[in-house]
Formats: C-alpha cells, sequence, structure tokens
C-alpha cells in the first residue's frame, strides 16, 4: 500500500530540474505541481510529460510558502512532503521518510539529509535567529572559531548529521510536516515571502509542542539557488528583511529595531573588508543592503517586497 503522503513541488522557472524532480519521483505518489507563473516551459512539461501529476497554475507569485499553502487544498495525505524543484529524492527516500514519521506521533516536522549535487553533505539544520546568532554571522565571528557551536549555532555548525536529532529548524528544501500540525498551528505565514518561512513555522510547531527533528535515514540531492541566483541582490534584502521579521513577530519590534542597527553597521563592515580583499561584487552587494538598511526604521523596513516577481 502507497504510503499517506501528498507531494507539493514549487515552481517557479526551473524546468531542467523540474524535470529531473517529477522523473525521479515517479508515478506511485499524489504529486501536486505549484506553479508561480513559470515562462520556461515548466508548466508544458508537467501537462505533457508527467500526467499524473496535478498542476496548479498560479495567477500571481505569492512566495513560496504561499505556493504551499495553495496546494495544501488539493492534497490529500495525512503526510506533506514539500519539496523545492530543485530537488529529488534518492531511490525509497519518500517511503522511508513517511515511514520514520508515522512511528513518531509527536513529530510535526521532518527533515531529510540533503546532498550536494556532487554527494556531498549538504548541512541542512539551524538554529533561530537571535541577535547574537545574527551578530556572528554578519559580524565573521563565526570565522573566528569555526568549530566554535556558541559562534557557529545560526547555521548549525557541528550539528551531528548522521543521527536522528531534534533541531530548532530544518532547511525548508525538503520537509515533510503531518497535515495534524497544521490544522492546530495553520499553515505558512504569507507575510515571509521567501526566506525564513519554514523557520516561522518550525518555532510555531515546536511552541505548540510538536518536535521538529532531523532523521538522515532519508536522504534527497538539493541544488540550490535555481530560482534565485539571476536576482540575489534583490533577494539579499529579502533576506534581511525576513530576518527582521521573524524578530518582530516572535520577539517584538523593539527587537527588530535592535537588530536593523546591528545589520546596518555589520554590512558597512562587510563593505570595508570585501573591498580591501578585492570582491567588489560583494563590496557593492553590502553597501546596498546597508543604504536599505538605513532607509527606514524597522516597521518601515517589514512592508513587502518592492516586487513579487523577484522570485
Amino acid at each position: 500500500m502507497a504510503p499517506d503522503v501528498s507531494l507539493i513541488v514549487v515552481s517557479h522557472n526551473t524546468r531542467g530540474h523540474l524535470e529531473r524532480c517529477l522523473g525521479e519521483l515517479g508515478s506511485g505518489h499524489e504529486v501536486i505541481v505549484v506553479d508561480t507563473g513559470s515562462t520556461d516551459g515548466s508548466q508544458e512539461l508537467v501537462r505533457d510529460g508527467f500526467p499524473h501529476s496535478r498542476l496548479l497554475v498560479l495567477a500571481c507569485n505569492p512566495g513560496y510558502g504561499g505556493a504551499v499553502n495553495a496546494g495544501i487544498p488539493l492534497a490529500s495525505g495525512q503526510q506533506l512532503l514539500v519539496m523545492n524543484a530543485d530537488t529529488w529524492p534518492l531511490p525509497h527516500a519518500v517511503e522511508r521518510l513517511v515511514e520514520f514519521a508515522e512511528g513518531e506521533p509527536s513529530v510535526g516536522v521532518v527533515g531529510p539529509r540533503l546532498l550536494n549535487p556532487d554527494w556531498t553533505l549538504q548541512p541542512s539544520v539551524r538554529g533561530f535567529p537571535t541577535l547574537w546568532r545574527l551578530a556572528t554571522e554578519y559580524l565573521f565571528l563565526r570565522r573566528l572559531a569555526p568549530r566554535s557551536r556558541a559562534l557557529n549555532a545560526f547555521y548549525g555548525s557541528g550539528f551531528d548529521h548522521g543521527s536522528r536529532r531534534e533541531a530548532d529548524f530544518v532547511v525548508g528544501a525538503v520537509m515533510l510536516v503531518r497535515r495534524q500540525m497544521l490544522d492546530e498551528i495553520g499553515g505558512f505565514d504569507e507575510s515571509f515571502f521567501m526566506f525564513n518561512e519554514e523557520v516561522d513555522l518550525c518555532y510555531r510547531a515546536r511552541k505548540a509542542g510538536w518536535s521538529v527533528v532531523f532523521w538522515p535515514g532519508a536522504e534527497f540531492v538539493h541544488v540550490g539557488g535555481a530560482s534565485t541566483a539571476a536576482v540575489w541582490p534583490r533577494m539579499y534584502r529579502e533576506q534581511l528583511r525576513s530576518h527582521l521579521r521573524f524578530l518582530s513577530k516572535h520577539h517584538g519590534l523593539r527587537e527588530a529595531e535592535r537588530a536593523r542597527k546591528l545589520l546596518a553597521a555589520a554590512m558597512r563592515l562587510r563593505a570595508l573588508v570585501f573591498g580591501i580583499l578585492g570582491r567588489h561584487e560583494r563590496r557593492a552587494l553590502s553597501l546596498d543592503a546597508a543604504a536599505w538598511l538605513r532607509s527606514g526604521d524597522a516597521t518601515a523596513l517589514l512592508g513587502p517586497p518592492a516586487s513579487r516577481e523577484i522570485l
């Protein structure tokens, strides 16, 4: 009997990766492809090449979390496997992941082991954003002691990817989500346009008493950045905005304002360092981010992205 799972794949102009993803998934599962306005033939690929998959085309791009939310009502499974289009499972990964989750009823979110396309480990467990953790990342502090957990918690350095572990959150490229949990806490918060939507979901899950777990018994390949590489300067702002939004939502606007000031100073430092190192693109990126962070207080910066077409 097929596992009680529905697969929701979010796609935006990633036709080549989507073809690999759907091909590896096969026809043995309920697959829902949510397309957020692709213009590269992705929609035609699904209709013509994968008729067993259900295609949902959105008129506008609501961001990753919004796309997943749109697909959930179409899904019949009690477990929902949420996937980027630039991921694909190794043999039996879906079945193993669902079997694990069904044996652990207190677990609301499960993250599998992610691999880079060259089969090396892709770290996929991180810590919730805090002022200290933002400082360790954006002020280069973690580079002073790469093996220090205190200085590397934001990106999960030192996390054991070889065994089952409780986690703050797992990277949303591939995550198995229990429908019962979503019924209780709600879906993705669509105010997180792209970054930190899974961070917010896992934070709410843990707060409601559900466990968030990393489990290496199922493996998926994740390319990463397939739909954002060409617009990274604008997406960098969205990454910073998402940190402010998370802190404002869960720790208050005052904490978000502190983070804005910290990040603005950090961006100026990064611009200086990258200039000395001759890394001019990174310097320009940091200067742009610094200017944006100084353009208003946290309340002003928490508005919607300038364009929802940047994804």
